[in-house]
């Protein structure tokens, strides 16, 4: 029933899916201001035809808001799924294929940014809750909150949070916006790294300057910020920073023996993205270093002159944005001070360094006796028709942690995504077959979840 319900309304399905895509609700640039606004009550229309009882877009101190909320029993468990209908920006243009805000289906994929990250597996989560509502099946009640800011760090809803306690009650938050190991490895993430997020900048001469005039008498900003970077990480892969390790957890020895029993192939990973070896903490595996150790980032790097043909110019500045992904217990903001602070101690007084904080979150981990879990776990399992390995992430989400201190609700993040979508990256994509599983494993979570009852079955 439930497959002939998905095959039978996937072309209508599809052209809503594409109707949010073409919306290009990029948060991190400004001049889509009125693009947020359109997403926004396009998810709201949407929740609506799906079987919601209301939904609205709310204003927060940023881009809106959308809730949306079904009752079916004021006595029965309440859902709160959360996602974000924002989406990275599209460049570079020239590496996609296709149009980015234009959707285009290839070889079984949805190729446009946002096809995975977010509104893909968003859409997975409402698509869902349609079958159940227009089948009678839901049993619990539910509540959807869809921000418009979480690829810039969330930084309204946590006070859209505070002012909506009552509005965003609720049992167990789901979530969609994490991925799998592989389409045959489904996965459940059971932990996130946090984040903390930085522009760094280093200020020598009051203006640019000759460098065959002043090269060799005055520090360069750029050659300055380039060797304070190269010191914060040490040949073992370890970060420098004094005080940074203070309160990172040590894998326990049975998660470590979890982890290595995950199927990796280190020279296929090797191939997929490149490169001829692999770099990180001495001392800890792969799939260790990125999903359960700290870790630092130079993610741009800017200065002087870069145009065409050659300028001899000694800059007055040099930029640089930096990230750290964080473990859980680590704090993003005593960990910008410890960075803030080591920075001015090894700069020379040949420059200023200012470090200015742009975002941050804490990491998040998911008790895996949690009810929803296994609700979830038994979602995976009927539909990949495996049960779904335990994992942590190296990705953040900083709303997650936000969520439990504010709301007081754990998360249970139940991801679709593949290594192979290229989120944030040119042709972002999603497997229509890893969508239609992902509809039904969210089915069989409610059902499950529905008071602890066991799994039913469909055809």
């Amino acid at each position: 029933m439930l497959k002939d319900y998905i095959s039978h309304n996937e072309p209508r399905m599809l052209d809503e899916l594409f109707s949010l895509i073409r919306i290009p609700s990029i948060s991190a640039q400004p001049e889509h201001h009125d693009d947020m606004l359109a997403c926004a009550q396009r998810w709201a229309t949407l929740l609506l035809d799906a079987g919601a009882d209301e939904a609205l877009v709310m204003p927060s101190k940023g881009n809106p808001v959308v809730f949306a909320q079904k009752t079916t029993d004021p006595s029965a468990k309440t859902v709160l799924v959360y996602a974000h209908y924002d989406v990275m920006p599209a460049e570079p243009l020239e590496l996609w294929k296709s149009r980015p805000f234009e959707p285009e289906v290839r070889d079984g994929r949805i190729y446009a940014r946002g096809a995975d990250d977010d509104k893909g597996q968003s859409f997975i989560q409402v698509k869902a809750f349609e079958y159940l509502v227009k089948n009678e099946l839901l049993k619990v009640n539910v509540k959807f909150i869809f921000e418009g800011e979480e690829e810039i760090g969330s930084p309204s809803l946590e006070a859209f949070c505070q002012e909506h306690k009552e509005l965003l009650k609720a049992d167990v938050i789901l979530v969609s916006d994490t991925s799998m190991l592989g389409a045959d490895l489904p996965s459940l993430t059971t932990g996130l790294r946090g984040l903390a997020y930085w522009q760094v900048e280093v200020t020598g001469p009051n203006r640019d300057l000759h460098s065959g005039h002043f090269g060799g008498a005055v520090a360069n900003p750029i050659n300055v910020l380039c060797g304070l970077l190269a010191k914060m990480v040490d040949e073992d892969g370890r970060i420098t920073i004094p005080g940074f390790y203070d309160d990172v957890e040590e894998v326990p020895a049975e998660e470590r023996a979890m982890i290595a029993k995950i199927p990796f192939d280190e020279e296929k990973y090797k191939q997929a993205i490149g490169v001829r070896a692999l770099a990180g903490e001495k001392g800890y595996s792969t799939l260790e270093r990125n999903s359960c150790r700290p870790s630092f980032d130079i993610c741009g790097i800017w200065g002087g002159y870069t145009g065409e043909g050659a300028k001899t110019v000694l800059p007055s500045q040099a930029f640089a944005k930096v990230s750290c992904r964080l473990v859980p217990h680590q704090d993003h903001r005593k960990i910008e001070q410890l960075l803030t602070d080591y920075l001015q101690s090894i700069a020379p007084d040949t420059v200023q360094v200012k470090v200015t904080p742009l975002h941050g979150g804490q990491g998040y981990v998911c008790p895996i006796s949690l009810p929803a879990y296994r609700a979830a776990e038994k979602g995976f399992e009927k539909a990949f028709g495996k049960k779904p390995l335990a994992v942590r992430r190296g990705g953040s989400i900083p709303i997650i942690s936000t969520f439990e201190q504010v709301l007081g609700i754990k998360t249970v993040l139940m991801g679709f995504g593949l290594e192979s979508n290229a989120i944030h990256s040119p042709n972002e994509n999603m497997p229509l077959d890893i969508m239609r599983k992902g509809i039904e494993a969210v089915v069989e979570f409610y059902l499950e979840y529905d008071s602890g009852a066991k799994p039913r079955s469909y055809k």
